[in-house]
């Protein structure tokens, strides 16, 4: 059987969002730095108030999804819609925001560790005018399936006939939350032709002889199957894959379209109002 291997590592970088979130940034740091279908993952972290409690204020977005998946930490989600959701620890909040919608995302603390992921999933051309949409998944809804010597948080996709919430669609989303027990081995059988990637957030990752450091976007060859093993003091990791789109990418900050005649008119329909207004029959 085919293995996947490293082919390109993408460290992240420390960056800011929103009014002020301090995060940082693998995936979406510059235009090369894309794996099709993803746009960007930011992770934060921090014990500090300072960096977190001025959250993500009303804000627009068109022609993506977004999955924020919360470690620790409590955050409210509301948007033009009438959508609420308390994203909590272990909860994920998976968007579509589709022809448009306007959102925020606004910590319920001020004292404690807020820490978790925010992942922008690209949409097909023919997907990024269909209506926007929302889903608040608690921690209880998310499986958990166990392992010799760790377990894995099922997001998106199937891991070993058990499926997460999440599935299907024109990407067709693999997202695990991988923990491991040190020298502990992982193998998945990642769809061929698929991109992926993986991403460590505690402890040590070994593909091969390879190591792939902390907070760095391991990115895989496309055929194969996905072969690690945790360090001496086990590891933690996002496991990430999807079916590439191959259409042309144009982004303007909170807008991803496949032209900058879009771009122009997303910024137009959101200075207008109408960007978040109900799609007009044809």
């Amino acid at each position: 059987m085919t293995t996947r291997t490293l082919e390109t590592l993408i460290r992240s970088i420390p960056a800011s969002d929103g009014a002020g979130v301090k995060l940082r940034r693998s995936l979406g740091q510059s235009d090369a730095a894309r794996l099709d279908p993803f746009l960007m993952l930011d992770e934060f972290s921090s014990e500090d108030p300072n960096d977190y409690v001025a959250g993500f204020p009303d804000h627009p977005h068109r022609g993506f999804e977004t999955a924020t998946y919360i470690l620790d930490g409590h955050m409210l989600h509301q948007d033009h819609l009438g959508n609420r959701g308390d994203l909590k620890s272990g909860g994920v909040q998976w968007m579509t925001a589709g022809r448009g919608i306007i959102h925020s995302e606004m910590p319920q603390q001020d004292h404690g560790r807020m820490r978790g992921f925010q992942l922008w999933i690209n949409l097909p051309a023919r997907e990024k005018m269909k209506p926007a949409g929302y889903r608040d998944l608690q921690a209880a809804d998310i499986p958990e399936v166990k392992l010799a010597g760790g377990l894995v948080r099922v997001i998106a996709g199937t891991f070993d006939a058990t499926p997460g919430p999440i599935a299907g669609g024109s990407t067709d989303p693999v997202y695990f939350d991988v923990h491991l027990e040190a020298g502990a081995a992982f193998s998945h059988p990642v769809k061929d032709g698929y991109n992926a990637f993986v991403y460590p957030y505690e402890g040590d990752l070994f593909i091969a002889d390879r190591k792939v450091e902390l907070h760095t976007a391991g990115v895989l060859s496309q055929d194969g199957e996905l072969q690690v093993k945790a360090g001496s003091n086990g590891v933690r990791f996002l496991l990430l894959a999807g079916r590439p789109l191959n259409e042309p990418i144009v982004q303007y900050g909170p807008f991803v379209m496949n032209t900058r005649r879009e771009i122009e008119q997303a910024i137009r329909d959101y200075q207008d109002g109408s960007l978040a207004a109900p799609a007009r029959p044809s």
